[in-house]
């Protein structure tokens, strides 16, 4: 079995890239590409995860949410029960909990590359149909978008309605080589640079050369060039899935937005991984606030607010992985959001200063600094 790290060889592009031309042969035909695409997407990850271990768990994966999804949609046709939509919800979880506290003990860990990213779309699914917006379960579509190729490792994150919304949209030879062949091929070349180029260089010739633990000037260096490492390369793989899911007529959100101009850290979460930022933010944060204010937890909407922020960003620290310094970034992330809530509402200085260039240009640097730190929490530094 082949097992290639997806995005993360010339070789795993160049067999991408040749399962590629028959879905862009037939775009510029305009003909229907999403039978080919469902197959593509099968045959990808088959390659991508390589073991027959990892095979059969995500082929159970998949079976466990839609058959949840499926169930659920029938059922809440007639019993809209809070207390069955939390059950189906939580049997949507379950496959995510139990592979990251498998994860614990790595000799029996249970589950396979992209297993977080594909679950968030069946949980999704889940919220959307107790809400009322999803009424009607296409099996073919929701398998392709629980299951598509190009996002499956790290995202971006997509919203099914958006998604097959674009999957069954009839599109123009024209169309198609200005909204999607010229841009992914634009994208894939930048994944190219931002990837194997840039983020390639920081790591051989400045993060791997710093001998751990030697004094400040060693973790402050480190903390450098981990940061623009994790940048460049993380922005280098969502500029390849991007680019491979626009080839296929599919345009994901972008998940990058110059996030090292942020002026305080609530623009930085605006700018970092931005389709995981809202999906937290939708389906954590403005849930719990709501929640709260309708049930009176708390006495004003601000406490809620600051609740819900250290929830919501803690549970971000726990989903990448139950280990403390994973946590310890979530609740890191936590503090600073409410500490620059608080500071914004209060302080009759940021309110004269705000818009102030020279203010502008000290809060970046501030920022900058303040997330840097945070990433180095985040590479695990002091655990090393």
């Amino acid at each position: 079995m082949l097992g290639i790290g997806q995005y993360e060889s010339y070789f795993f592009l160049y067999i991408m890239g040749v399962l590629l031309i028959p879905a862009v042969i037939l775009s510029f035909m305009e003909k229907s590409t999403k039978l080919y695409s469902v197959f593509l997407t099968i045959v990808m990850i088959v390659i991508i995860l390589g073991d027959v271990k990892s095979i059969a768990m995500i082929d159970v994966f998949i079976v466990w949410h839609m058959a949840n999804i499926l169930i659920y949609r029938k059922i809440r046709e007639k019993n809209n029960s809070v207390w069955v939509y939390r059950f189906f919800l939580a049997l949507s979880i379950l496959p995510l909990a139990v592979s990251k506290l498998s994860g614990v003990f790595e000799a029996k860990a249970i589950g396979f590359v992209g297993i977080s990213y594909l679950s968030f779309r069946a949980i999704q699914m889940i919220i959307e149909i107790y809400d009322g917006a999803i009424t009607d379960v296409n099996v073919i579509d929701t398998f392709y978008f629980i299951l598509f190729f190009p996002t499956l490792s790290s995202g971006p994150i997509d919203r099914s309605r958006r998604f097959e919304e674009e999957i069954n949209r009839k599109v123009s030879r024209e169309d198609y080589a200005v909204e999607y062949f010229m841009p992914g091929l634009y994208k894939i070349v930048m994944g190219i640079v931002y990837k194997f180029v840039i983020a390639a260089i920081i790591n051989n010739y400045w993060v791997t050369q710093i001998t751990l633990h030697q004094g400040w000037s060693s973790m402050i260096l480190y903390m450098y060039g981990y940061s623009f490492y994790l940048f460049f390369d993380f922005a280098g793989y969502t500029f390849f899935a991007i680019g491979t899911a626009k080839l296929l007529k599919v345009s994901p959100p972008e998940n990058f937005n110059k996030p090292f101009i942020s002026k305080d850290i609530k623009e930085f979460w605006t700018r970092w991984h931005i389709s995981l930022s809202r999906w937290f933010g939708d389906y954590i944060f403005s849930r719990f606030v709501l929640d709260s204010m309708r049930k009176k937890r708390f006495k004003n909407r601000n406490t809620a607010s600051h609740v819900a922020q250290m929830i919501t960003m803690t549970t971000m620290g726990i989903w990448h992985g139950l280990t403390w310094y994973y946590i310890l970034y979530g609740i890191y992330h936590g503090i600073l959001l409410v500490v620059t809530d608080i500071y914004q509402k209060k302080s009759k200085f940021y309110k004269k200063h705000k818009k102030n260039k020279v203010y502008g240009y000290v809060s970046i640097f501030i920022t900058f600094h303040i997330v840097c730190f945070g990433f180095l929490i985040f590479s695990g530094y002091f655990a090393k």
